[in-house]
C-alpha cells in the first residue's frame, strides 16, 4: 500500500499520529461492535492506521484481546505511541501484517475487523484480506469491514462519488468498491449476511466464515 495513504492523518505528539475520522466514526463503529463480535477471544484489526480506533475499542470490549497490525512502521510506531498512553491490559502490541501477503505473522483470531482499508489499497489487499481472515477464522466467526462503499441497489451519494474520483488521482488503484464484488470474492469461505448503513454514507458489512 503507499504511503500517500497516511493523507488524512495528522501529526500528534511524538510517533503518535491522529485521524479526525476516527474520532467521530468510532462510537457508531462499536455500538454495531457490541451487536457483531463475540463476547470473548482474540479480535484482529487489519490496517490500525494511528492506533486510535484499538486503543478505544480495547477500552470498551475489556473481555476480548484486540490485536492492531498494519503494514506501515510508521502506523506501528504511532500505534505503540496510543497504546503507551493507556493502561489498557487488552490491547497487544501491534504486528507487522501485509493484508496481501500469503502469509500472516499470527495463527488464529475469533474476529476480524477492517476498517477503511479496502478502498486505499490495491484489490489484491481486498483478497488478501479475504484469504487470510478464512486462514484464521473458525465456522460462524466475523469478518467486519467499515468505510465507504458502492452497491447496485443504492444511489451513490455526490459526496462518495467526488472522493472515489480523488482516490484514484491519488492512486489508480484504489477507489471505492462494490459490495458485491466483494462479497463474490468472499463466497468461497464468507457469507454476507448483513450490510448495515451508518453516518457519513459509509456502511459497514458482517461476513460469517462458512
Amino acid at each position: 500500500m503507499s504511503d500517500e495513504r497516511r493523507f488524512y492523518e495528522q501529526e500528534k505528539a511524538g510517533k503518535r499520529r491522529s485521524a479526525p475520522a476516527a474520532q467521530r466514526n468510532r462510537e457508531p463503529i462499536a455500538e454495531v461492535l457490541r451487536a457483531w463480535l463475540p463476547a470473548t477471544g482474540l479480535v484482529l484489526e487489519i490496517a490500525s492506521g494511528t492506533g486510535e480506533h484499538a486503543m478505544f475499542f480495547a477500552e470498551r470490549f475489556p473481555a476480548l484481546d484486540w490485536q492492531p497490525s498494519d503494514v506501515h512502521p510508521d502506523a506501528l510506531a504511532s500505534i505503540n505511541g496510543w497504546r503507551a498512553q493507556s493502561d489498557v491490559s487488552n490491547l497487544r502490541g501491534p504486528i507487522l501484517l501485509d493484508a496481501a501477503a500469503p502469509d500472516w505473522p499470527i495463527e488464529r483470531a475469533d474476529a476480524v475487523l477492517s476498517i477503511n482499508m479496502v478502498h486505499i489499497s490495491p484489490w489484491a489487499s481486498a483478497i488478501g484480506l479475504i484469504d487470510g481472515a478464512a486462514r484464521l477464522l473458525g465456522p460462524g466467526a466475523p469478518l467486519i469491514l467499515y468505510g465507504p462503499w458502492l452497491k447496485d441497489d443504492l444511489p451513490t451519494a455526490p459526496s462518495n462519488a467526488a472522493f472515489d474520483a480523488d482516490l484514484r488521482r491519488r492512486d489508480p488503484a484504489w477507489g471505492l468498491r462494490r459490495v458485491e464484488d466483494f462479497a463474490e470474492a468472499a463466497a468461497r469461505a464468507f457469507d454476507l449476511v448483513e450490510v448495515r448503513s451508518m453516518p457519513a454514507n459509509n456502511m459497514m458489512l458482517l461476513f460469517k466464515r462458512r
